[in-house]
Parts: structure tokens; C-alpha cells; sequence
């Protein structure tokens, strides 16, 4: 693959000066994002019956709060989270294990850590180290290794060890992402096919046995997803009012502030899950393919910040963030739409959530830092502490 046409190379003396690193920011790529940002700010003021309490006073906030960390993040050398990668991803499986012993409960699962003035979620900082661990082991391999099943085994424990700890709290959806970004990743650096066809073929069959597995409630959301109308007024009540409120917006929608169903409060979750729902009732067809667009560009950006980098940590960084957040928008939309089952997914940069903005900045930074040092060279077969 051309994505290792760098093997051979040797780390390069690369040092930019802060005012060389604000010159090359993609601030066309900032713009993109904070725009998305502010649409959600918008329609959490609209969910709030044209109130910035309590839902877009605190977003907006935490744009700021968040905002800051990514100019932070971006600013930092590509080589510092290569070099930390791996204790990164340590923290994280480390922050899992405390949520699993001392975590706070909340809607009925345990997927919080309470830090007294901040409830943090470890299974979406999880999201951004798991990528960031994967992206400096894949860094190093040529294809005849990638090839090997035996050098394939540490990165699908890296993969195991945090899914199994996050099914446990339960959360599926957050699961479901860090299986589908490390597949993209192992796509990315050349896992042969046969072997994603082998994994799915044996989950296919494994599937009566996972079944045993889920969660009650679970088993009621894939059943729901299969037939909504068999609890209307149960687990079929949020997809069923998800899908009237999205039809009720038309062409052009309501008009901002006048969706009926989300200010007479008959779609549950509005300023998180379902938020969507309320840009379809309020702008229409035409409101939520512009939504759309924006996500696509953001994404788009952040495939071509992947192409430009010169360093394959760098390529393997930005791809593997990329199809993290491109996960984010895919399940939530599905969600709501009825074509995926409710998994709790929020909608990126929209929903209401402070865990999840932080580290989707954190994600857009480290991005952004590949943007930055794209034309710095890491060797791939010497240490990255060389000079």
C-alpha cells in the first residue's frame, strides 16, 4: 500500500515555533466544526422553550472549556502522543476498571466516574486512546507483519480488553464504535479481507450465543427496532415519536421554535439522543441535509489532513478520529431514523453532553496536530526519541 512508502525513512529535525504552528491551522476545518456547534446551541435553546437554561448556557460553556483544550492539544508536537501512547491508552483502561469498581450510576448503568465538581464518562476518552494506542503500534509494521495473525493479537486485545469493560457497565453503543474504528484501522493498514469475512461469518454464528449475553433492556431495544409497534407506549414510544417528529418538519420545516412535538415535550431525550428529531421538525428536509453536509465536510477534512501527513502515525491518527466521529453521526442518525437500534449514540458536536464534547475537541486537536506537523517525518524503524 502507498501508506508505506515511508517505511524506511528516519526521524527528521522538525521544530516549529508557536507562531509557525497558528500560521498552518485549518481554520477552515475550526469553522466547520464550531458552525455545527452552534447549530446545537440553537436547537438546545429551541429544546429549552427559548431558554438558555438549562441546556445551552451549559453547552455553550462547554464549547468554550472546549475550545481552549483544542488549540492545547493542536499546539503540541505529532511526537509527544506517539511517545505517551500507550500510557494513554493505560489511563484510560485504568479509568474503565475504576468505573467499574467505584463508578456512579445514572439511568440505570454505571458508566460514570464522579470526580466531585465533574462527572466524567472514561469509555469516550477511551474512544480518542484506543486510536491513539493503535495508531503508534500499527506505525512501526510493514505489510508482511500486518499479514501475520501472531503480530495481529496485542492490537485485538488492545481492541477486547476496553469493549468487554464498557459492555459491562452496560453501554453498547460506546462498544459498538471502538469495534468498528479499530476494523477501520486494521482495514486501513492492510488486514487482508478473508479475515474480516472469517470474524463476521463466525459472529453471524455466534449470534444465538451473544443473545444470552445482552441485557434485558437490550434485547428489548434490538426487538424494538425489529417491530416498534409491538410496545407503542413502551420501547417503541421514543422511535415512534422520533419518526412523526421527523416526518412532521416537511420540506421546509415548522420554523425555529414551532416544533410542536419537541415544546409539547412528546419526544423523550430531545436535547440528547433525539436532537436531530428537533432540527428535522424545525428546519425540514432542507435544515437536516445542510446538518448533513457540514458532517460530510468535516469528515472530508479530516481524510485529506490524513493524506497530507508525511508521518504514518500521523495518516493512521487523523483516519482512525475521522472514523470515529463519522461513527458518531452514522449511528445516531440511523438511530433516529429507525434504521439502527436505540443505542444511546449522541449526536456529535449537537447533543447535550459534556464528556462527549470534550473529547470529540481533544480528537478534532490531535487532528489538527497532524494538520500541523504534516510534513514531519517519523521513522518507522528506529526509536522516535532519535534525533
Amino acid at each position: 500500500m502507498s501508506f508505506f512508502k515511508d517505511r524506511n525513512c528516519y526521524l527528521k529535525n522538525y521544530n516549529l515555533t508557536l507562531i509557525d504552528k497558528i500560521r498552518r491551522f485549518n481554520y477552515k476545518y475550526l469553522f466547520l466544526v464550531c458552525l455545527v456547534v452552534m447549530i446545537g446551541i440553537a436547537l438546545l435553546y429551541s429544546a429549552g422553550n427559548g431558554n438558555w437554561d438549562p441546556w445551552a448556557d451549559r453547552q455553550f460553556m462547554r464549547f468554550l472549556l472546549s475550545l481552549s483544550l483544542l488549540f492545547v492539544v493542536s499546539f503540541i508536537n505529532l511526537r509527544f502522543w506517539m511517545k505517551y501512547a500507550y500510557l494513554i491508552y493505560g489511563v484510560g483502561v485504568l479509568l474503565l476498571i475504576g468505573v467499574a469498581l467505584f463508578g456512579h450510576v445514572g439511568m440505570g448503568a454505571q458508566r460514570w466516574l464522579n470526580l466531585g465538581f465533574i462527572h466524567v464518562q472514561p469509555s469516550e476518552v477511551m474512544k480518542i486512546a484506543l486510536v491513539i494506542a493503535l495508531a503508534r503500534y500499527f506505525h512501526g509494521a510493514g505489510n508482511e507483519e500486518v499479514r501475520s495473525i501472531k503480530f495481529m493479537i496485542p492490537p485485538v486485545l488492545m481492541m477486547l480488553i476496553p469493549v468487554f469493560l464498557i459492555l459491562e457497565q452496560p453501554d453498547l453503543g460506546t462498544a459498538m464504535m471502538l469495534v468498528f474504528a479499530s476494523v477501520g484501522i486494521f482495514f486501513v493498514v492492510g488486514v487482508q479481507i478473508w479475515k474480516f469475512v472469517a470474524v463476521m461469518g463466525i459472529g453471524a454464528l455466534s449470534i444465538p450465543v451473544l443473545w444470552t449475553f445482552l441485557h434485558d433492556y437490550q434485547k428489548k431495544r434490538v426487538l424494538t427496532f425489529l417491530d416498534p409497534e409491538r410496545d407503542p407506549l413502551g420501547a417503541g414510544y421514543h422511535i415512534i415519536q422520533s419518526k412523526i417528529t421527523l416526518g412532521s418538519g416537511g420540506i421546509f420545516g415548522k420554523g425555529f421554535m414551532e416544533g410542536t412535538q419537541s415544546r409539547l415535550n412528546f419526544l423523550p431525550e430531545k436535547q440528547t439522543d433525539f436532537i436531530f428529531t428537533v432540527l428535522g421538525e424545525e428546519f425540514g428536509l432542507i435544515g437536516s441535509y445542510f446538518l448533513i453536509l457540514l458532517y460530510v465536510l468535516i469528515i472530508a477534512y479530516g481524510f485529506y489532513i490524513a493524506i497530507k501527513s508525511s508521518s504514518f502515525f500521523g495518516k493512521l491518527l487523523a483516519i482512525g478520529l475521522t472514523i470515529n466521529f463519522s461513527l458518531y453521526v452514522f449511528i445516531n442518525m440511523g438511530m433516529v431514523m429507525g434504521l439502527l437500534p436505540v443505542v444511546g449514540v449522541p449526536l456529535p458536536l449537537v447533543s447535550y453532553g459534556g464528556t462527549a464534547m470534550l473529547t470529540l475537541f481533544v480528537g478534532f486537536g490531535l487532528i489538527e496536530s497532524v494538520f500541523i506537523n504534516r510534513d514531519m517525518i517519523i521513522g518507522r524503524r528506529r526509536s522516535i526519541d532519535d534525533k
